[in-house]
């Protein structure tokens, strides 16, 4: 078993998780349990999955983890897409949320080929 909380993708994750809350927060009243409630959901599953794949015994479970949290991360730069165009929350909130989904998405690939080595 790996100590996940050492990895930097599990680390940017967690990032990721945290500013998303803290975008939401800056949410109009009227859209706290729509469009926030997905990007919540989205955003902790992220770090949720790279720990959850760290228990797993072989490359390939692992890989499948890493999967459903860079699919997750996609899903969540949509919503961060969304918010963005509609004017949702803080703009700096957005931008840097955007950006760290860009770094995250490429660190999870590479790792994914690091462990499939």
């Amino acid at each position: 078993m790996r100590n996940f909380k050492e990895l930097k993708i599990w680390q940017k994750g967690f990032d990721i998780a945290i500013n998303s809350y803290k975008l939401i927060e800056t949410f109009p009243q009227t859209e706290k349990y729509s469009l926030a409630q997905q990007i919540t959901r989205a955003a902790v599953s992220i770090p949720s999955n790279i720990a959850e794949g760290s228990s797993r015994s072989s490359a390939k479970e692992y890989n499948r983890y890493l999967e459903i949290s860079l699919g997750s991360s996609f899903e969540l730069e949509t919503q961060y897409l969304i918010a963005k165009e509609l004017n949702f929350g803080a703009p700096e909130l957005v931008t840097n949320g955007l950006k760290q989904l860009d770094e995250e998405q490429k660190m999870i690939i590479a790792f994914q080929k690091k462990i499939m080595l």
